[in-house]
């Protein structure tokens, strides 16, 4: 059998010249060390290498394992190191899966940071927004979930990162730009234009419209937040954005943010890790970054 150990010998044996110095690098005894090589030739029929006096010449065979070990112990050398650190926090691949589309803005600032620190950890984005981010969470499809929503589950750690409130976006010119404030009856005849996700994961209807029993005259989606803010700065329907998003990507458009109802509609931005892995040192570091920036 051709294993690490014979390899290993090998090549302390071309490095330092002779048997028993590469016994005494191996903290093997001299006997051992012949015994091993011995045992290997007599198995596969081979020479691994001849002696003359005290010079030591290796064999046509001796050489093919001498290159062998020279290639392959290397690649060990490196696997064991990527282990060591994988079990330290050091290394690995941070699968992040987002629940949100404003999510991914506050996301693009921090990457950078991050891969800058964490320069051996693989980073994996997954934007497909209408998973269940729990689910994948729970099966460990991925290792951090970036959401709005948390729950409350055993087995979830969610870490709150910055608040925030979801404002409505009007154009400058909309008879209800004038307001400060704007009650669920001033949307009975706008056309609401919202993310393409299911209307129970919409708080604008879930906390605001459904309680007040009040619908929009049309409801109507966007892929992106530009185009929802385009589409608001054009006068072609009302919006619902964080109000962090719409101070940024707003600046210089003929736009206008309310807040929805007399006390807002807050919200926070959560990290849900699995239960324990925020100890792991690049799970822990992103925790840590996401604290640091913020919105």
């Amino acid at each position: 059998m051709l294993d690490r150990q014979l390899l290993t010998i090998l090549r302390e044996v071309d490095r330092l010249g002779s048997v028993t110095a590469a016994a005494g690098r191996l903290n093997l005894s001299q006997s051992a060390l012949s015994h091993t090589i011995r045992k290997f030739e007599e198995r596969h029929g081979v020479e691994i290498w001849t002696k003359r006096g005290r010079s030591l010449r290796f064999t046509q065979a001796g050489h093919h394992l001498l290159a062998l070990a020279q290639r392959v112990l290397p690649q060990f050398d490196h696997a064991e190191q990527v282990l060591a650190d994988f079990a330290s926090g050091r290394r690995g691949t941070l699968r992040v899966g987002m629940e949100c589309h404003p999510c991914e803005r506050w996301l693009m600032r921090m990457t950078g940071i991050y891969l800058t620190r964490w320069p051996d950890v693989d980073f994996d984005l997954r934007t497909e927004f209408r998973f269940d981010g729990v689910a994948a969470l729970l099966d460990s499809e991925i290792d951090l979930l970036i959401t709005p929503d948390p729950v409350d589950l055993p087995e979830i750690l969610f870490t709150p990162v910055f608040d925030y409130d979801l404002v409505l976006v009007v154009h400058e010119a909309h008879p209800l730009a004038a307001r400060e404030v704007v009650q669920p009856r001033d949307l009975l005849d706008e056309e609401l234009i919202t993310v393409p996700v299911g209307l129970d994961r919409l708080d604008i209807y879930t906390r605001f419209l459904v309680p007040a029993q009040c619908r929009p005259r049309r409801h109507r989606t966007a892929e992106t937040i530009d185009l929802m803010l385009q589409l608001a700065a054009a006068g072609r329907g009302v919006t619902v954005l964080p109000d962090w998003l719409v101070r940024e990507e707003g600046e210089g458009l003929p736009i206008r943010s309310l807040r929805l109802g007399k006390g807002g509609i807050g919200k926070s931005i959560h990290l849900g890790v699995r239960r324990g892995e925020d100890a792991i040192d690049y799970i822990a570091g992103f925790l840590a970054l996401a604290r640091e920036i913020g919105r």
